[in-house]
């Protein structure tokens, strides 16, 4: 784009380094050289509503032909630091908290110039922080080749499900196509309403409550951390899940968030779900849960379901537009090979993410001696 550069901002900064996707641009006068973004600078969040992402923080491996936004800072090492070393300090607990502690606000959470410049880091001789990063470097090599694990894992499941179906909206393949109204065995309904103070604060007690944010994690729902009311009146009635049910986003302030989907594969009636979402109890006769999920999931049939959504203040979805969604609907049988495949694959990822996790414990524990100078 002539005469304009690109600028990151605080959706750029990730754990796992700065992604350069969805930039935005300005005009190349707006820059100074100062604001370029060079090598090894460290790019931070240092103003956003939630505490969360405020203080994230990224290096920059290569010089970067543009700036960053208003709401980011750089710090950019001295020749007295190494790079490597420097980077990995911001993304220890012990900045993490220091940083909420020091950025939480009534609206809008910040980090000052001066909350920066007066970072207290460890800093033993060069020579030293060269081989405490390296040592560091090596292990987050691991986490990284956990990860990239899991998302060929990924593309494995999708790759099958193409091979297997088609895509779903050309449907080369011909198969008949139904309304998820037509598959639904019950009319679709919106979940419990429940104040805040209703939900247990300690403990087991009562049955776990799916809410939107849970539909994002995972390739089906997962109750273990979900909040939990105690039932009352014919609340399991209404709003008890049962196995198969799939569970769509009614209401988001994105429209990519709208109508996503995900799956309760539990016993029945031993979960239920919060009035922000919406239940489709597929008649499994007909349909198996985990193919219809996927096939909601992908980038064809999510396009679709966007484009029945209605905004105003907040993008939604109501049931109507909901079970108007078409699908193909090949023969269960074979529905049913790429559910045993699936279930080959999550086999898999849970033993990856395990690997994952145990890694990220020896990683945090390796970054918590390196910065107490016992590494």
């Amino acid at each position: 784009m002539s005469g304009y550069v690109p600028v990151l901002r605080a959706g750029n900064i990730t754990d796992v380094g700065l992604t350069f996707d969805d930039l935005v641009y300005v005009p190349s006068s707006k820059v100074s050289p100062k604001q370029r973004i060079k090598k090894n600078d460290i790019v931070i969040a240092a103003s956003s509503g939630s505490l969360d992402v405020v203080g994230k923080a990224a290096r920059a491996l290569e010089d970067f032909d543009g700036g960053f936004g208003a709401f980011c800072k750089v710090l950019r090492p001295r020749s007295v630091v190494n790079a490597a070393f420097f980077s990995h300090y911001f993304k220890t607990p012990e900045y993490r908290k220091l940083i909420s502690s020091l950025a939480a606000g009534a609206n809008i959470n910040n980090l000052r110039n001066g909350d920066l410049d007066d970072l207290q880091i460890p800093l033993p001789p060069l020579a030293e922080q060269k081989r405490i990063a390296a040592i560091l470097d090596a292990a987050d090599a691991l986490r990284t080749k956990r990860r990239e694990s899991l998302a060929q894992l990924d593309a494995l499941l999708q790759s099958t499900f193409l091979t297997l179906f088609g895509d779903p909206v050309e449907n080369p393949m011909g198969w008949p196509r139904k309304s998820l109204g037509e598959l639904a065995r019950e009319k679709p309904n919106n979940g419990i309403f429940r104040k805040n103070p209703d939900y247990v604060q300690e403990g087991k007690s009562g049955l776990p409550v799916v809410w939107v944010e849970e539909l994002f994690r995972g390739s089906t729902i997962n109750t273990e951390e979900s909040r939990r009311v105690i039932p009352e009146g014919t609340e399991i009635q209404k709003y008890g899940l049962k196995y198969g049910d799939v569970l769509f986003c009614r209401s988001s302030l994105k429209l990519d968030g709208i109508a996503f989907n995900n799956v309760y594969m539990g016993i029945d009636d031993e979960a239920l779900f919060e009035c922000h979402v919406i239940r489709i109890s597929p008649d499994l006769t007909r349909v198996s849960p985990i193919y219809l999920n996927t096939l909601l999931r992908s980038p064809q049939m999510r396009a679709i379901a966007k484009s029945k959504s209605k905004t105003a203040t907040m993008t939604t979805i109501d049931q109507k537009g909901l079970c108007s969604i078409e699908i193909p609907l090949p023969p269960l049988k074979l529905q049913q090979v790429f559910d045993n495949q699936f279930a080959t694959v999550e086999k898999l990822k849970t033993l990856h993410r395990s690997h994952l996790a145990e890694l990220d414990s020896l990683f945090a524990a390796l970054q918590h001696r390196a910065f107490r100078g016992e590494l």
